[in-house]
């Protein structure tokens, strides 16, 4: 697991929770149900900061009799409990405390106070969003923003990222929510604000639930990488044929393969366990998240028929 990654969590974690603080305070002085599910928005990714180091470390224990490929998958488990707990507590709350400012509408007192709260909010998680884009650009490479998302095997270079830009957002609601009732006198646009937070947070909550589902489930690796295993074992004179290339990632460090080989049918026995021992080396070589390599000598005939 990259260091880095584990310096945006922090710097997150440390920004988010005092972010909370504040808001909290704010919400309190001036009854504004803005800034109090921007509080609970806070406080819900500062917990959710804590659960995916949490996962981190869980994923670093070693392999063991009951999980022999490791724990490297409690990250997407962590990541999709994020997901989760975004969309119950941080949207579901924000909605519900809209909702009841709506019906009950309550003029907010001192808005100064919420000004300078949500201004030393958006310069925090402004450094934060900063350092959390800064980390996934170097860590996309040349794929486009979405599509290294798509393709991104690492959870937690995207969920910090996809907080941040979700609280960046919700600041700039809350305070819209905010001016529009202290420029009109009319309370009830700061519940409205609530619920178009809520509604950000669920938005972001079902993208992260969708980008880890298939890295929980069992996503194969990178097409480029499929690619390249495939490509090494052609480059075998003794391989008559490629039956199956078979890939998947059991933590954003740890890819499985298993490939089946249809192999010459003149190949004495201890060929093939050279053939065999050396595949597995040269893969390795190649691609340094790949951990295991299983080969299956099958005949073409036989692959063909239990498809």
């Amino acid at each position: 697991m990259a260091a880095s990654s584990k310096k945006v969590i922090y710097a997150a974690l440390i920004g988010n929770a005092l972010v909370a603080a504040t808001k909290f305070a704010a919400a309190a002085f001036t009854g504004s149900s803005a800034m109090l599910s921007e509080g609970i928005h806070s406080l819900v990714d500062t917990g959710n900061q804590m659960l995916l180091l949490f996962g981190l470390r869980q994923a670093r224990r070693p392999a063991d009799a009951r999980f022999p490929f490791g724990h490297g998958k409690e990250i997407y488990f962590w990541s999709f409990v994020v997901a989760i707990l975004v969309f119950a507590l941080g949207a579901g709350i924000s909605i519900y405390e809209g909702y009841h400012h709506l019906r009950h509408p309550v003029a907010i007192t001192n808005p100064l106070i919420n000004y300078v709260v949500l201004g030393l909010a958006m310069i925090f998680e402004g450094a934060a969003w900063y350092f959390a884009m800064k980390e996934f650009s170097r860590s996309k490479g040349k794929l486009g923003y979405v599509e290294a998302v798509q393709r991104g095997k690492d959870p937690t270079t995207f969920v910090v990222l996809f907080e941040d830009s979700a609280a960046m957002l919700g600041l700039l609601v809350a305070f819209a929510g905010i001016a529009l009732s202290q420029a009109t006198g009319l309370a009830w646009f700061d519940g409205l604000a609530s619920i178009f937070i809520g509604l950000i947070l669920a938005a972001t909550a079902i993208w992260l639930a969708v980008e880890t589902k298939g890295l929980l489930i069992g996503e194969s690796a990178n097409r480029w990488i499929v690619d390249g295993v495939r490509e090494l074992v052609a480059g075998y004179d003794a391989v008559a044929h490629i039956n199956d290339v078979l890939t998947m990632h059991m933590g954003p460090e740890f890819i499985l393969v298993t490939i089946s080989v249809d192999l010459r049918d003149d190949l004495p026995a201890r060929s093939v366990e050279r053939i065999v021992a050396d595949l597995d080396c040269q893969i390795k070589a190649h691609y340094s998240n790949v951990k295991r390599v299983f080969v299956e000598a099958r005949a073409r005939d036989e692959a063909t028929q239990t498809v």
